[in-house]
């Protein structure tokens, strides 16, 4: 029975929307998407909310008239990032194609999407934090990193207050320079963080989740390679010239708004592919994050000075 390419195409792309939150150290910021408007392509819609305070009531007049606004702002995802690949019909027929086409798809993403997600998010992120002067630097030491952590903690709560839920994002090198401090065994805890509809245990300080990052992830720029230049066909990410580690962000939970969206997967039977005698997966990806204005004073970034 002939397979419908249509079907699976759109299966695939469901699967992997869903492997992107679970999977992505960052998945959790996609959350924050869930009043986002998507119709496909590369632009959403994010909405915000202008209010008046509070104003005198007066006894003989009663209320005084206050103003709210809910605009939905046009943003778009600027990245947009692609691959074909090609499987021989020979090596796969009709009966396997579904298993090996799932297997490369999420290999794929697994191994070269998400990882090339979360240092795009990280690095915007700590973009947007130092260039609204939330900013420190220093280099982990196990005598005095539960200082300086709790430090920059502390800069975040004195705006967003001691009840806002708060995220911290930490390169692994940095945890376990914080895993051997003095004084850590009072403070560090486990907490179940929930990602999609995933629940993992995680450490915690103070009742803030820690996440623990791959340091290759957690930098203040990249090169984001186009695919065709010379030095860059390989595609992927690699760190831009210049670029230093960051050792922890710290964000409210609902400041980052990250979206990314498999566009419509398309798969071709290697009849229907005039290139060659085998079966073509199209994969697209759009992606991004936002931090709104009124929410940029709850991000913090922690890196090390640079060289």
């Amino acid at each position: 029975m002939a397979i419908n390419t249509l079907e699976m195409a759109t299966l695939f792309q469901q699967q992997l929307d869903k492997q992107m939150i679970e999977g992505a150290t960052s998945g959790w910021m996609e959350k924050n998407a869930g009043q986002v408007k998507y119709s496909g392509g590369n632009e959403v819609k994010i909405p915000k909310i202008n209010m008046d305070g509070l104003a005198d009531y007066d006894r003989d007049n009663g209320y005084t008239q206050g103003s709210v606004t809910l605009k939905y702002g046009t943003y778009t995802m600027t990245q947009d990032r692609g691959r074909k690949f090609q499987l021989d019909a020979i090596d796969v027929d009709e009966t396997n194609f579904v298993a090996a086409a799932a297997n490369v798809t999420t290999e794929f993403q697994r191994t070269k999407v998400i990882p090339e997600v979360d240092a795009y998010r990280y690095s915007k992120l700590a973009a947007l934090a130092a260039g609204a002067s939330h900013k420190s630097e220093y280099t982990p030491a196990e005598s005095d990193i539960l200082s300086k952590l709790l430090s920059d903690i502390a800069a975040v709560q004195d705006v967003v207050g001691e009840n806002e839920p708060l995220v911290i994002t930490m390169s692994i090198p940095a945890a376990v320079a914080l895993a051997q401090a003095d004084k850590i065994e009072k403070r560090l805890d486990v907490t179940e963080f929930a990602q999609g509809s995933i629940k993992t245990k995680v450490q915690s300080i103070d009742n803030t989740p820690i996440l623990r990052v791959p340091s290759a992830r957690l930098k203040t720029a990249y090169v984001f390679n186009d695919g065709k230049t010379t030095g860059q066909t390989v595609g992927g990410f690699v760190p831009a010239a210049g670029a230093v580690d960051i050792n922890w962000i710290i964000s409210a939970r609902r400041a980052p708004i990250a979206v990314s969206k498999t566009d419509t997967m398309k798969i071709f039977d290697p009849i229907t592919n005039q290139g060659a005698q085998a079966w073509l997966i199209e994969y697209r990806k759009f992606h991004d994050l936002w931090v709104p204005d009124n929410k940029l004073d709850a991000v913090w970034v922690n890196q090390k000075p640079a060289s």
